[in-house]
């Protein structure tokens, strides 16, 4: 059961959005995030939008890895020239979860079919540290926070850390 292997942990999450249009108060992909997390009583200890840049992103990841064991990036995830999320954290994860850009875009495909496949996301740990690269729209951010992040944060974490 997985109920064993929960040990109790303290989620603490940071909130990451990587645009060259967004500011935090339009921000509506971080707030949503935000919104699912205080909702299911985890508290929000960073958050932050940057730039779609390699260095910038890395920037803000190291500080969020300072407070936060949970940090959700979204943006920079599809396939144009500035979308380097991928780029600036795949290289840093220690161990990646490969089941839940699986997930994620298996459930992308219900709701918007076959172009969920121009998703890169990507999960793994640093650290000890859970760390989600997802697409910034606001669907994208509740479907991948409210049916995978929030369920499983404990989980993950628990394993993460033993």
């Amino acid at each position: 059961m997985k109920g064993e292997h929960v040990k109790p942990i303290t989620t603490i999450c940071g909130i990451i959005t990587i645009s060259t249009t967004r500011n935090k108060e339009s921000d509506t992909s971080g707030k949503a995030i935000q919104e699912i997390l205080t909702g299911a009583g985890i508290p929000v200890g960073h958050y932050a939008v940057v730039s779609d840049d390699i260095e910038d992103i890395r920037t803000e990841l190291s500080k969020a890895l300072k407070i936060c064991n949970c940090i959700i990036l979204d943006g920079g995830t599809g396939l144009t020239p500035d979308d380097v999320t991928i780029e600036a954290v795949s290289p840093l994860l220690e161990k990646k979860i490969d089941g839940f850009g699986e997930l994620f875009r298996m459930k992308s495909y219900e709701e918007i079919g076959t172009s969920a496949m121009l998703s890169r996301a990507v999960a793994g740990t640093i650290r000890g540290k859970a760390v989600f690269c997802i697409p910034g729209s606001t669907a994208a951010v509740i479907l991948a926070t409210k049916t995978l992040i929030v369920p499983e944060i404990s989980h993950i974490l628990s394993h993460a850390n033993k």
